[in-house]
């Protein structure tokens, strides 16, 4: 979507339309323009992809100044930007270091903290926000990671997802996919973040770290439930990590591999039997295609869950389907 262009504004307007549009789309700053006086042009594309903003500015030569009378005054969702500098060689200060930023570097800033960004002559920047809370990542470690990014292994890794990302956000705006591409990116972010502030003392870095292979795992587990031969061992291989590891990091989660797996099945063999489209599929298939190696012990577990077998289930769903409301009479809800 288009946010600004500033050739459609009168010279002696651009400098309030700048700023009107820069503030509004992120967060209160203090704008300062190369050359005012002579015209400044500027451009502001934008997009969401899941929880993600993305944004794309043009423009004149400017610096961006967050001081911390700003940083006060911050939103109830704070957020923190990741850009790639696209054209031109930009500058930036933060936690207390001044540095310069070309095209194979990635920024990052967080809304609570000061920090001035900008660039001389014509420039662009491309940029994804995040919200603080889906991050889970803390201030200082964002601050403190932002300045040594390129520390970290994955640093190359990101630069390239996020370039990635560039090159049809339009299309990535509408795909199906969006949501699960925004907690990706999230994901990615908050690993790189953790890897370049990592401190061996730092049980804060730790815990996120552990957060975001987490997530990793879950989802990985998710992408192969039907797989009967997905075990502890093969997903542990996945991540480069031993099986003792992944229980620990799981459990620092609460979550437990086994239960959190049996569940999942459980609840994918609910929809197969319950779908219209699957009305005529044996129980027993039901059971193979939700990653249950055994009908016998399918059954077991799915009693044991629900209360009632998976052939009770399948019938009373379809004599009495659900119904709008807080009670729904005849629906077999799972046992406590």
């Amino acid at each position: 979507m288009l946010l600004l262009d500033l050739d459609t504004f009168a010279p002696e307007d651009r400098v309030d339309a700048f700023h009107h549009a820069m503030n509004d789309s992120s967060v209160p700053n203090d704008v300062v323009h190369d050359s005012p006086e002579t015209g400044i042009r500027a451009r502001f594309e934008t997009w969401r992809v899941g929880s993600l903003d993305l944004f794309d500015v043009r423009s004149t030569g400017m610096e961006v100044r967050r001081t911390a009378r700003h940083v006060r005054r911050h939103r109830d969702r704070p957020v923190v930007s990741v850009s790639l500098q696209t054209t031109g060689v930009h500058r930036a200060e933060n936690a207390g270091e001044r540095y310069v930023l070309g095209p194979d570097d990635i920024a990052v800033f967080h809304e609570l903290a000061p920090r001035r960004y900008g660039w001389s002559g014509e420039g662009a920047s491309w940029a994804v926000t995040i919200d603080m809370v889906h991050l889970g990542v803390p201030v200082d470690t964002v601050v403190r990671a932002s300045v040594r990014l390129r520390t970290s292994p994955m640093h190359d890794l990101v630069l390239a997802h996020l370039r990635s990302l560039r090159r049809d956000p339009g299309r990535l705006e509408t795909d199906p996919g969006a949501a699960a591409l925004g907690n990706a990116t999230t994901d990615l972010v908050r690993a790189l973040l953790t890897s370049a502030a990592h401190d061996e003392d730092d049980r804060r870095v730790r815990a996120a770290m552990d957060d975001s292979l987490a997530h990793r795992i879950l989802a990985y587990t998710r992408r192969h439930l039907t797989d009967p031969e997905l075990t502890p061992d093969r997903i542990a291989r996945a991540h480069c990590i031993s099986r003792r590891q992944l229980y620990a990091i799981l459990g620092r989660a609460g979550i437990g591999l086994e239960q959190w797996v049996i569940s999942e099945r459980l609840e994918a063999a609910c929809r197969l039997l319950t779908s219209p489209r699957h009305a005529g599929l044996p129980v027993s298939a039901v059971a193979a295609r939700c990653g249950f190696t055994s009908p016998s012990h399918f059954t077991r577990r799915f009693r044991a869950a629900y209360g009632v077998t998976p052939r009770e289930w399948r019938r009373h769903r379809i004599q009495d389907p659900p119904r709008t409301g807080p009670e729904t009479p005849g629906t077999i809800r799972p046992a406590d």
